[in-house]
């Protein structure tokens, strides 16, 4: 049973018991109302809505805004008609209203469907249908004008929290059931299909000839696989987790290292991060050497996810950046560079010659891709 039909049911007992409450007060002291038939017939058509209200409330479909304003409607009427069934003098000294806290009901369903904005509302109106019913405004009124301001506000606010949060649950759930699917997966696909194909590509590129277009071949689909497991990474709500684009490039020589925790973020922020990683890992396989090796590290620094990229290949002089960019050869800065830049983070490079290479990216969580 979800909440939200766990609190409707709740609601349900509520008026229930509040209309048992209201005979058992008006049992007691029906013989001092002017009309006493007049409250029976009032008890009789809250008994009636008490049972339909409960089967429509027990429906999303019947928990509309129409359906609670006549209820709302109905409480009111419930309020104010006895003012011609009681005593004056009964009304004067203070006496309890015929449905005494049944009429409260409305205002619990207001602030259950709408939260404290909604409750604060059909409090304040029937509040009125007291002040009415009563014709002044005296103590006690006060202090029920009070109760079911409380009442609606504290409600509404409680139920909007708990909503939040089975929301957040669910969707964490659903997150971290996504993360481990795609890690089966891909420890599946990692340890069969993408060895094999690096592999080929690797041996292929060493012995040369009609081997090594077979190898280009090999590498090729070995990214294509990695690329397809990584933009299918579950997508909820509109986030991903980050850790599901990066591991998607481990491979024999890349290896990817993450939190143990999900890593969630905007789904077109995680995609762009994840190609601007992607480039970085690119510019490993085509500059670093043959033999080299990469590292992925992702981190999550507060309000900022850090990734770095780091070899341990050929390395190059710090100044040939600049050179590249001068030169026209724009594959860093746009393809890696003009992503993170894009995202509102930041790169920094470090390189020496036979020093191997590290590339840091720093993006924020929050933001626009």
């Amino acid at each position: 049973m979800g909440f939200e039909t766990a609190v409707w049911r709740a609601l349900a007992v509520f008026r229930g018991l509040g209309l048992l409450y209201a005979y058992a007060v008006y049992a007691r002291r029906y013989d001092e109302y002017l009309h006493p038939v007049g409250g029976w017939v009032v008890l009789g058509l809250m008994t009636a809505w008490t049972v339909v209200v409960a089967v429509l409330y027990s429906r999303p479909a019947g928990r509309r805004w129409p359906v609670l304003s006549f209820d709302l409607a109905i409480a009111v009427a419930a309020v104010v008609l006895p003012r011609w069934l009681d005593d004056p003098s009964r009304i004067e000294a203070g006496a309890q209203t015929l449905p005494v806290v049944w009429a409260a009901a409305p205002v619990l369903a207001f602030a259950i469907r709408g939260s404290w904005p909604a409750g604060l509302f059909a409090a304040g109106v029937l509040a009125a249908a007291d002040l009415v019913h009563r014709g002044s405004l005296t103590v006690p009124t006060a202090n029920n004008i009070v109760l079911l301001a409380l009442t609606g506000s504290v409600v509404g606010y409680t139920v909007d929290l708990a909503r939040r949060g089975e929301s957040a649950q669910a969707r964490a759930q659903a997150l971290s059931a996504a993360a481990a699917e795609r890690e089966r997966l891909s420890r599946d696909i990692h340890d069969g299909v993408l060895q094999v194909l690096a592999l080929v590509g690797r041996r292929g590129r060493e012995l040369g000839g009609e081997a090594a277009e077979l190898g280009v071949l090999a590498a090729e689909q070995e990214q294509s696989l990695r690329a397809l497991m990584g933009a299918s990474a579950q997508e909820v709500a509109g986030e991903i987790d980050v850790r599901a684009l990066l591991t998607a490039y481990a491979s024999p020589v890349v290896t990817v290292s993450t939190p143990a925790t999900p890593v969630v973020l905007a789904a077109a922020r995680a995609r762009e991060l994840a190609a601007a990683v992607g480039a970085a890992l690119a510019n490993v396989a085509a500059h670093a050497g043959p033999s080299a090796r990469a590292w992925v590290l992702l981190e999550h620094e507060d309000a900022e996810l850090v990734v770095s990229v780091r070899d341990d290949g050929r390395g190059f002089a710090p100044a040939r950046l600049a050179e590249a960019r001068a030169e026209g050869r724009l594959g860093v800065a746009s393809s890696i560079e003009g992503r993170v830049r894009d995202l509102g983070g930041t790169m920094a490079v470090e390189s020496a010659p036979g020093a191997g290479t590290e590339i840091e990216l720093r993006v924020p969580v929050d933001g626009e891709a």
